[in-house]
Order: structure tokens, then sequence, then C-alpha cells
């Protein structure tokens, strides 16, 4: 028995249809024979899934009660029992009720599948499980049902069910997904076009990526490596020269013209010595990419427009933007160039764009390498016209008729030894001037064909010959190596003063500094590794690049900081004149290293000093709000055991009415100091239980005076998971600060609505509000404000409050109330598993 196929219906948005078009699948599959059920339907009343449904089999839900209210779900065993072909199974994200055979429906689904049979499914966009906190910046919607992104991704079939905002905000108008009571609030909370235009871009985006993952798969098994232009994917090949940027942002450009193009930035090192590029442009360049989009990568190839090509092709590029060449005239008898070469061998399925810029025949940067300056082809070349060059010429001159003199011959020779200093320094020079005295020798100089010479003029014309040949690729190698020494200390320099800039702008990515070495110096992977003492093991304090080393001798260069402390690199050996900029980079890894701990420690000082200062608040809180109950208290205390004074009933329940206000004072007082205690030091533990507000609002409010506040809890809001005992502490100082600020008469409104998933608790006062400046700082430890009355408390209250709703996974905020006053907002989560409530549902009416 094989496992069963999965096919999703994926909804850009609530209301687009996805569980209509599941059904009318199941529809067509009955029409074509096919043994299909309804294993599990959320039809929400909607009057058009009702009509659909009718025709298909359906597999009776299973009842589960769950604090009093019956809720339906879907019957694994039931459908196992039953084992159709098909299982249509609506809502893929939907979290079971307690009791559960699985706690997720995806689960069951997956219990389906093992068992052979097909399912056909539905899922909201914005019930991904990655995308959970950009859906909650966009609608300010938190989904508490989630499904994993690759339980999706694992699906044989995604179809994508879109639809467009307008579209979707007529069909919510016409009261095909809500009813009309909550059609007003849906369309102006989750159902703004903003919120939907979003939504339905990250479904595109994410079904894209998904197709685009199953196409690189399939060019993989069939080994595909001509392009497909299915979506545009832009290279851009970089040097690391200033031309650069102009290549990025021309390339961008390119990519907007088409919806959905990507931009690849690609730098190919090579892998010998200290690579040409400059470290702050590269990092300027891979900044500008990053910001505009796209991405940068980093490949290591000796030959650069083959690796270029390889890696345009692995991607699917459908095109490769260069710049046009920096090189001068002259140096093009030297090969083609990477642009020609490339546009020659890309194909007819690759464009490649030769971009004009600023930088163009102004020379190329100077080569830092010697091995990478004159390249294998270049050292061939110069042994050929050393060795070889000498035996042509004198062919060709003994063919020749034309006596040209041994004057003349000899400087012919001269030129092949300046050639061949040029080209591969001075042993290639030095073999040509050798095989040229020679062979003047035995061609031209009499006696012919001997190595004999008769006059000697000509003994010292060879001499001298061989002398200046040997001078001139002596002084021509000279001036190379001295060119070299000279782009080399440039090179380095420019490390160095990218290192030194780092130091003086402050930067603390360890990551990032491993990855400069990493592309300086052509290595697969960088490793940062230290000990506590020379018995210890090596630990990895950072890495970048595949397989880093776990220890020193593992690596193929290490460069020791310290007795403790070493940078180990794989990829290649260095040659030693590379090993003193390493050291620079070794240095800089450990001062940031250093900076990344003391930052931290820092960070704890940092709260051990707000620690302090609470601790210091506390005790002038001390001084005053709490010795005045006291000092109340024992004053009523010593009236009433004074034996000189007989105390009326009426003075006597006054003086006992003063020691309890006194002690309910107190009681509030040490416990927000003690709740303020737990949350600073994070001892807070809420026991999470599903709780209708209506239980915990009006105890909350036994706290304050009868008449002082009203409260508007409707019977039709959905349960939520809180800790009761801290959501009914947090709610009676909320409560309590707005009776406190409030006019005298005029009650405070507390009043519960329902939006999506979250339950929001409105405290609104008609005192002298808060200016927008002020809000955050209402919630600090010890904050009133100033014309707040002595003895009303040490400034507590709504930073415990808060405290303890960020406990539970909710907020607190601070909102003007129309008209003047403050509106305290308390938001928390819907239980998980109850009734839905439709976004926008107006449960409350607006307090005003």
């Amino acid at each position: 028995m094989g496992r069963g196929t999965l096919r999703i219906y994926l909804g850009a948005a609530p209301g687009v249809g996805k569980t209509y078009a599941m059904l009318s699948e199941g529809h067509r599959r009955v029409e074509r024979g096919t043994d299909c059920v309804v294993a599990f339907v959320e039809h929400h009343g909607r009057p058009r899934t009702e009509a659909v449904l009718r025709g298909l089999e359906r597999v009776p839900p299973r009842t589960a009660e769950h604090r009093g209210t019956v809720l339906a779900e879907m019957d694994v065993d039931a459908v196992l029992a039953r084992r159709p072909a098909v299982a249509l199974v609506d809502e893929l994200a939907h979290t079971n009720a307690p009791g559960s055979r699985n706690p997720k429906r995806w689960q069951d689904v997956a219990e389906l599948l093992a068992a052979g049979i097909d399912v056909v499914s539905t899922v909201n966009i914005q019930h991904l499980e990655s995308l959970g906190d950009v859906v909650e910046a966009i609608t300010g919607v938190r989904q508490r049902e989630t499904v994993p992104d690759e339980v999706v991704r694992r699906a044989d079939q995604i179809e994508l069910v879109d639809m467009s905002p307008e579209a979707l905000r007529r069909r919510m108008a016409h009261g095909n997904i809500h009813t009309p009571d909550e059609v007003d609030a849906a369309l102006s909370n989750y159902f703004r076009p903003g919120n939907l235009t979003a939504l339905r871009e990250l479904a595109l985006l994410w079904t894209a990526d998904r197709v685009d993952e199953y196409l690189r798969r399939y060019r993989g098994e069939h080994n595909i490596r001509s392009t497909w232009q299915a979506r545009e994917r832009i290279v851009v090949g970089l040097t690391g020269g200033p031309e650069g940027r102009t290549l990025i942002r021309r390339a961008t450009r390119l990519a907007e013209k088409g919806a959905g193009g990507e931009v690849l930035a690609v730098y190919i090192a090579r892998s010998d010595g200290l690579t040409a590029a400059s470290p702050k442009e590269l990092a300027v360049q891979r900044t500008l990419v990053e910001d505009l989009g796209g991405t940068f990568h980093h490949v290591i190839g000796d030959d650069v427009p083959s690796a270029l090509l390889e890696f345009a092709r692995g991607v699917n590029a459908t095109q490769i933007v260069l710049g046009s060449s920096r090189r001068r005239t002259w140096q093009y008898i030297l090969g083609p160039g990477v642009g020609q070469t490339v546009a020659r061998d890309s194909g007819p399925d690759l464009d490649v764009h030769i971009v004009t810029h600023g930088e163009v025949a102004k020379g190329r940067g100077l080569p830092v390498a010697r091995g990478a300056r004159l390249g294998r082809s270049r050292t061939l070349a110069a042994w050929a016209v050393g060795v070889a060059g000498p035996g042509c010429l004198a062919l060709l001159l003994t063919h020749v008729d034309a006596d040209l003199g041994l004057a003349n011959d000899m400087l012919l020779f001269l030129a092949l030894t300046v050639a061949a200093a040029l080209l591969g320094g001075f042993l290639p020079a030095l073999a040509s001037a050798a095989a040229g005295s020679l062979l003047l020798n035995w061609f031209f100089t009499p006696p012919v064909h001997r190595l004999t010479v008769a006059d000697p003029k000509n003994i010292v014309a060879i001499a001298v010959f061989l002398g200046v040949a040997m001078s001139v690729a002596s002084v021509v190698d000279l001036a190379a190596r001295r060119t070299h020494q000279a782009a080399r200390l440039r090179a380095e320099a420019e490390v160095l003063s990218y290192l030194a800039g780092s130091v003086l702008r402050g930067e603390t990515s360890l990551d990032a500094l491993l990855e400069r070495v990493r592309e300086t110096f052509s290595m697969e992977s960088v490793a940062l590794l230290e000990r506590e003492n020379e018995v210890e093991p090596w630990t990895p304090a950072a890495s970048v690049g595949p397989h880093p080393a776990a220890r020193p001798e593992e690596a193929d260069v290490d460069m020791p900081v310290g007795d403790h402390l070493a940078l180990a690199l794989s990829g290649r050996v260095l040659p030693a004149e590379d090993r003193r900029v390493l050291g620079a980079f070794a240095a800089q890894a450990a001062v940031v290293l250093d900076r990344q701990r003391l930052v931290g420690e820092a960070e704890e000082a940092r709260k051990l000093a707000e620690g302090t200062k609470i601790r210091t608040s506390l005790l002038a809180a001390v001084s005053h709000d709490l010795r005045t109950p006291l000092a109340s208290i024992k004053a009523s205390v010593s009236s009433l055991r004074s034996d000189d004074v007989e105390w009326s009933e009426r003075d006597r329940a006054e003086l006992l009415e003063g020691i309890e206000d006194g002690a309910d004072r107190l009681d509030l007082l040490v416990g927000n100091l003690l709740d303020m205690s737990r949350l600073q030091t994070g001892t807070v533990r809420p026991l999470m239980r599903v709780v209708d507000l209506d239980e915990v609002v009006p105890m909350a409010l036994g706290g304050v005076p009868d008449g002082s506040a009203w409260l508007d809890i409707p019977e039709t809001l959905p349960m939520v998971e809180v800790d009761k005992g801290l959501l009914e502490r947090a709610v009676a100082n909320i409560v309590e600060n707005a009776v406190k600020y409030s006019p005298e008469g005029v009650p405070v409104a507390v009043a519960a609505s329902a939006l999506g998933d979250r339950v929001e608790l409105r405290v609104v006062d008609r005192g002298p509000g808060v200016p927008d400046e002020a809000k955050d700082g209402i919630f600090e430890p010890f904050q009133r404000l100033g014309d707040a009355p002595r003895g009303s408390g040490v400034g507590l209250g709504l930073a415990v409050a808060r405290g303890f709703v960020e406990a539970m996974g909710g907020t607190l905020d601070a909102e003007d109330t129309p008209g003047g006053g403050l509106t305290m907002v308390l938001t928390l989560r819907a239980a998980p598993g109850g009734p839905p409530v439709p976004a926008g549902d107006p449960a409350a009416g607006a307090v005003t």
C-alpha cells in the first residue's frame, strides 16, 4: 500500500473561495467515478458553500465538549474505516479540541496519507508558521492556528486561490462571507485593501518560490543545463572595482521591468594569493545589492569566464550584466577579456549585457600576486617566445635572400629577448638570450655552421649582445617585480585601511569580519577557535563557510592570536607574503570578539544598574508611601489603647476603619512591590487556563468604590487563554488607576470586544489624559503624573499590569479617549479551538 497524495488549495485571504474550489474538485472526481467523501468541511454558514456540499457523501463529524461548548471535529477513525480513495479535509491548520486523537488537523491528514488515502485540503497563507510575524505586522492579528511550512511544501500539488482586494471586499459587502451585522467591522479592520494586497503578495511570492523549487529539482533530476526563461534572473559579474555599483543598479532596473525579477551579484576570486578586489568596495557593493533586494555570492574559480557561466547556468539565470573592460588598448594583445569570452560562450539562451561606465579603459587594478598576474597561459607564452622564438627567427632569416647584416640580426634576436622578459620575467629572457647567442654564432657569424668565430670583432659583438640581452631582461623583470610589490602594498594598504575603519566605526559583527577574510584570501571556510588553557579542547567562537576546521591542526592555514585564540582557514595553503595581512585580520577578530563580550557584560551591568535604580526608588518610596499608612495605623491603634480617653462607638468605628484602610493600602503597595520584584527577576510563570472575561473582570472591580465603574462584557465573546490570577491583578491595577484620575461622579467604562483571534478589554476614563510623548513613560516603574496626589501609590500599578499582561502573551497600550481622557487597551489571545469569531466582530458597542 503506497502513500496517498496531498493536494492543497492555498488561499490568499479568508473568503477567496478555497473551500468552494476544494468541493468543486470533489464533484469533478465523483463525476469521473472516483470514491470521494467529505471528511470535514467548515462552511461557516455561507449559502454558496452549503449548496456545493450537496451531492457529496459526508463522513459524520465527532463532537467534543470543552468547557460547556460543543465542538465538531473530524472523525479520523470513521474516515479510516470508510477508506475512500479521496478525502476532502478543510482547514489544514485547525487546532483540534482537547482530548482529540491528534493536537492538529494536519497530523490527522498525515494519518490518512499514511493509510494510502489521497487528501484534498485547504489552508490560508496567513496560517503558515514562517509568516506569523509578517502577518501580525501587516494585519495586527496574531494567528494562533498555524501549520508548519514543510507540511505544505511536501504537498504533491499546490494551487493558489486568489482574488483581487476589490472583488473580495465586494463579496464581503454582499454578505457572501460574513453576516450583514459583521460586514462593516470586518471591512474596516482585517479586510482593509492594504491588508488584502499585502496578503495577496505574500501568497504569490510564497507560491512562486515553491514553483521555483520544483523547477530546480526537476532540472537537476533530468540534468538540464540550458536556461529556461521562466523567470528573469539577472547575474551581475563584479570585479571589486568602482564600476560595480553602476552594474548593480542597472541590473536592478532590468529586473524591475519584469514581474518577479531577481538579481544575483557574484564576485569570482582566483584561488591563488591575496585577492585583487578592495574589501571596502566589495562590502559596499554587498550592502547595495542586499538593500535593493538582491543576493551576493562569492565564488572561487581560476577561469573567470567559465566560473561565471557555470554559476549563471546553475541558478537558471536568463541574463548576465558585465561592465565594459577597464583594460587599456594594448592589453588586448594578451587576450579578448572576460566580457567578450562570456558573450561568445554564453549560447543562445543566455543574454549578456555589456554596460558602459566611467572607468572604461582607465586601466585595471594592478595585480597583487605574481602567479595571478602572469597565469599559466602567459608563462607558457613567455617560454615559447624565449626558447622557440629564436629558432623560428633563425629559420626565417636563413630563408630570406636579403642580407640584413649581423647588427640587424642581433637587434631582432634582442627584441625576442625583451618580449620574453615582458611576458615571463627574467628566466625566459635568459633562455632567449642564450639561445639567440648560439644561433647567431652558428648561422650568422663566419665561419657559419660552426661554433667558432673567425673575426675577433664578432666575438665582441656576440658578447655585447648577450650582456645587453641579460641586462634588459634583468631591468624588465626588476620593473615587473617593483610593479608587483607596489600593487601588493596597495592591496594590503586597502585591507588594513578597511580594518582600521571598522575599528573606528565600532563594527562588532564577527561573522561579517570572517566573511571578509574568506573573500579576501579566496578560502572555503574560516573559523575563529578558542580554548581556556593548554589542556582544554578548541571550541569555535564563530565560523563561516562549509565544514570549518575544528582544530588549528586540521586547517590549511592557522594564525595564532595569543595563547588561546587562533584563526583557522580551509581551502588552500597561503604564501608566506599573505600571512602579514592575515595576522592583521586575526588581531582584529580577537578585538571584535572581546568587544562583543564587553557589550554583553555592559548589558548585564546596565541591567544591574536598572535594578539598583529600582531599589533606590523603592527606598525613596518606602520613606513616605509605606510609612504614611503605617503612621496612620500606629496612631489609630495607640488611640484605641489609650486608657485616659473614653471613645464613643462612632469614634471607635472611625479609628478601626482607618486601621483597615491603612492595612489595605499597605497590602496593595506591598503586593505591587513584590509583583514588580518578580517581574524584574523573571520569576513570573503564568499558569495558562481557558476562562471567560466575565468571570475575571467583575472580581477585579472589587477594590474600587461602588458606582465608580460600569461593565460591558458581551456573552458572545470567545474565551481567552490566560492566568486568571495575573489577569485579575492587572485589570484591578488598570481600573484603580483610571478611577483615581477620573472626575468625581464620572464612572470609568470597562468594555470588551472581539477582533479576529484577539479579545480587547478597554478601560476608559474622562480624566486629564496623558500627552503622546509621555504615554510610554507611564508604564515605567515608580512613574506618576506630576499632579498625582501624594500618598496615592509608588507608581507601580501600570508597570505591574503591563508586565503581567505581556507574560501572558498579550499587550497593554494607552490611547487618547475621544473627547478627553485616557483609554487603556488590554489585548489578549482568544483560546485556540474555540468557536470562530469573524474579524472585526462588533461584540461591544463603542464607548463614548
